[in-house]
C-alpha cells in the first residue's frame, strides 16, 4: 500500500497465539485491529525522528509461550481446601493463568510481558462462583495469612493486580456476573461486581424483554475501557465515563455496596440519602480491594433515550478560549452535555488526522476561517436526555461557544470520535511493536489550577525531545475538571521509562493537581499518597485497613500506599 512514494509498515494483523504473552498484553478482543491511517503515521514519524527503515522489523513482539519460573507457595493442603472450596475446574496453577491474571493494562507491564519478564504473579488462580464461595475463601485465607487479590475485567492501568506478596487471585468476571434485581419504580439494579460493561448496557437497554419493563434503561458510564471493565471495577477504582458531565463518576452512580471482608461481611443501605453520620458506602467506593472483596453493588440507572441526542463541535483560536467556554457551559446551571471535551492544540491538530477530518472540506473550512494550526482547539460534545432538555443543552452550549470565538462544526467531529472511542486503545500494540511507547496519566484540577498543571506538566514531558503530548479535559464539574496527558515517545528502556513516568507524576502533584481523577492510585501512584494527602488523612485511611483486614491479606504490597511506601513488583 503507497501514500506519497512511502510504504505502510507491516502492521500486525493475526490474533495473538493461544497462551503467549502477546496474548496478555494485547488490548481487546484478539482479532481486533485498529492501525494508524497515513496521515497520524507520517505524523509521527516527523514528530519521533524516525523514517520509514524504523519500521522495517518489529521488536519485543511477546509471541512466545508463557513460563513462569516462580513456585507456588502454596501447601499442598492449602491447595486441597480452597479446591475443595470452589472445585477443581475453578481452581489453576498453571503458568499462563498465574502470569494472565497478575497484569494490567500499564506501559510498564506490556513492555515486560514483551520481553518475558513475568513480575510478581500469584500462587493460584480462583473463579468463584458465588459470594457464599468468597466469604469461605477470605476465611480460609484470613486464618492461613494468604494474601487475595481481585481481577475484575483486567484493564487496570496501575499495577491493581500485581500478586506483591503472592496468594491467590479472584477472577470475579468468570461466574460473577448476573444482575440480581432491576427494580424500575427506583430506578435502579443491583448487579454482581463481575459484570462487564457491554453485558451491563445491553441488559440495561433491553429492559422490556428482560425485565418486562416499562422503558429502556442506560448505566451512563462509559470508560474507554467500556468493553473490557467490570461495573465492580469502575466503583472499586472510582472510576469516570465518557459521559460523566452528564450521569456523573461511578461514586454518583453507586448506592449501595455488598463486601466480603476479613472482619465479615459490610452491605450498606439503598437509601438515596440519609444522615445517620459519615456513610460506610463513601468509605468503601474506591478502596481498590485494599478492604475487602466487592461481591454485589445497587447502581442509579437513567432512561435510555438516544433519539434525543445532540452531537456539535466547535473549533476555537486556542485553548484558552476551550477552557474559559468550558467554565461558562458547565457554571451555567443550564443542564451540561454528556459528552464534553476538549483538547489542547497538541492534541486537537493529532485529533483532526484521526478522525480523518483533515484534508476534508470541513478542514479547509477551518484554515479559511484563520484558525491556525498548533493553536485552535476542538471541542465536542453531546446532549442527553428529555428531547427538550437535550434542545435547550445545545442551544445554550452554542450561543457560549460563539461568545467565545467558536466556530460551529457540525456534529461529523463528534460522530467520528464516537466510532472509536472505544478502538483507539488497539493503536498501542502497533507503536510498542516498533519500540513507540504511548501512555496517559490524569489528574483531577481546579479551574483556578488548571492553566499551571496543563503548562507544568507538558513542560515537563517536551523536555524529553522528540515527544508528543497530547491533552484534553473531559469530565467537567462546576469547581474544575480533569487533565487527560497522553504521551508519545522512542522508548525502549524499561528503567528509562520508569523514571520519565514518576517525572509526570511529579510535575501533577508540584502543580497543583491530583493524583489520580479516574484511573485510581493500585500500586504504582502509591508511593506519593501520603505526600498527597497528608499523614492524617493517611492515618484514617491505613486504620480502616486494619480494622477491615488485621491481617493483611486484601490485596496487599502498596496499594493506596496503605501498608508500603516502596515498590514491590
Amino acid at each position: 500500500m503507497k501514500k506519497n512514494n512511502r510504504s505502510f509498515p507491516q502492521w500486525e494483523n493475526n490474533p495473538p497465539k493461544k497462551r503467549s504473552y502477546r496474548s496478555i498484553l494485547k488490548w481487546g478482543a484478539p482479532d481486533q485491529f485498529k492501525h494508524p491511517n497515513h496521515r497520524l503515521f507520517n505524523m509521527m514519524k516527523e514528530k519521533l525522528k524516525m523514517t520509514d527503515d524504523d519500521f522495517k522489523s518489529p521488536i519485543h513482539m511477546g509471541n512466545q509461550e508463557v513460563l513462569c519460573q516462580e513456585a507456588s507457595m502454596l501447601t499442598k493442603e492449602q491447595l486441597q481446601k480452597l479446591k475443595e472450596i470452589v472445585g477443581e475446574i475453578n481452581l489453576a496453577t498453571d503458568d499462563f493463568s498465574r502470569v494472565k491474571y497478575a497484569n494490567g493494562k500499564t506501559a510498564e507491564e506490556a513492555m515486560k510481558l514483551r520481553r518475558g519478564v513475568n513480575g510478581k504473579v500469584a500462587d493460584a488462580v480462583i473463579h468463584p462462583q458465588n459470594r457464599h464461595q468468597i466469604q469461605q475463601i477470605v476465611a480460609y485465607c484470613n486464618e492461613e495469612r494468604i494474601p487475595i487479590y481481585v481481577y475484575g475485567g483486567g484493564s487496570s492501568v496501575n499495577m491493581g493486580f500485581k500478586s506483591v506478596k503472592k496468594g491467590i487471585t479472584l477472577v470475579m468476571k468468570t461466574h460473577m456476573n448476573k444482575i440480581i434485581d432491576f427494580n424500575e419504580q427506583n430506578q435502579t439494579v443491583t448487579v454482581e461486581a463481575g459484570m462487564m460493561g457491554p453485558d451491563y448496557e445491553h441488559a440495561l437497554n433491553d429492559a422490556p424483554k428482560q425485565f418486562n419493563a416499562a422503558r429502556a434503561y442506560t448505566g451512563g458510564h462509559f470508560p474507554q475501557s467500556f468493553e473490557f471493565s467490570s461495573v465492580g471495577g469502575w466503583v472499586a477504582t472510582l472510576g469516570s465515563g465518557q459521559q460523566s458531565s452528564y450521569y456523573g463518576d461511578a461514586y454518583d452512580l453507586v448506592l449501595a455496596q455488598e463486601y466480603i471482608t476479613p472482619r465479615g461481611e459490610i452491605k450498606t443501605l439503598k437509601y438515596p440519602g440519609t444522615a445517620t453520620g459519615p456513610k460506610i458506602n463513601d468509605i468503601m467506593v474506591g478502596n481498590e480491594g485494599g478492604f475487602g472483596i466487592l461481591v454485589s453493588l445497587t447502581m442509579k440507572i437513567f432512561r435510555y433515550q438516544p433519539q434525543n441526542s445532540r452531537q456539535f463541535a466547535y473549533i476555537f483560536p486556542d485553548w484558552d478560549c476551550a477552557v474559559n467556554t468550558a467554565r461558562e457551559i458547565k457554571q451555567g446551571e443550564f443542564g451540561s452535555p454528556s459528552v464534553f471535551r476538549i483538547s489542547d492544540a497538541e492534541e486537537s491538530d493529532i485529533a483532526l488526522k484521526l478522525y480523518g477530518i483533515e484534508g476534508t472540506p470541513l478542514d479547509f473550512m477551518i484554515n479559511a476561517r484563520g484558525f491556525r494550526k498548533m493553536k485552535r482547539c476542538l471541542f465536542i460534545g453531546q446532549a442527553d436526555g428529555d428531547r427538550d432538555f437535550a434542545n435547550l443543552v445545545k442551544r445554550k452550549v452554542g450561543k457560549i461557544c460563539n461568545n467565545f470565538g467558536g466556530m460551529y462544526l457540525t456534529g461529523i467531529p463528534v460522530k467520528k470520535w464516537e466510532h472509536g472511542r472505544f478502538r483507539d486503545p488497539y493503536l498501542r500494540e502497533d507503536l510498542n511493536d516498533f519500540g513507540i511507547i504511548i501512555d496517559t496519566l490524569e489528574t483531577g484540577v481546579t479551574w483556578d489550577k488548571l492553566h499551571q498543571v496543563h503548562q507544568g506538566v507538558r513542560k515537563y514531558i517536551k523536555k524529553r525531545s522528540n515527544t508528543i503530548c497530547m491533552t484534553h479535559a473531559s469530565h467537567f464539574y462546576s469547581q474544575g475538571t480533569n487533565l487527560y496527558f497522553i504521551f508519545i515517545a522512542r522508548m525502549n528502556d524499561i528503567d528509562e521509562y520508569k523514571l520519565f513516568q514518576d517525572g509526570i507524576i511529579d510535575a501533577i502533584v508540584k502543580n497543583g493537581g491530583s493524583l489520580s481523577h479516574h484511573h485510581g492510585v493500585g500500586k504504582m501512584i502509591g508511593p506519593w499518597m501520603e505526600r498527597h494527602l497528608g499523614k492524617e488523612q493517611m492515618a484514617v485511611l491505613r486504620n480502616l485497613k486494619r480494622h477491615f483486614d488485621p491481617n493483611n491479606i486484601m490485596n496487599p504490597g502498596g496499594t493506596l500506599g496503605l501498608d508500603t511506601l516502596k515498590r514491590e513488583y
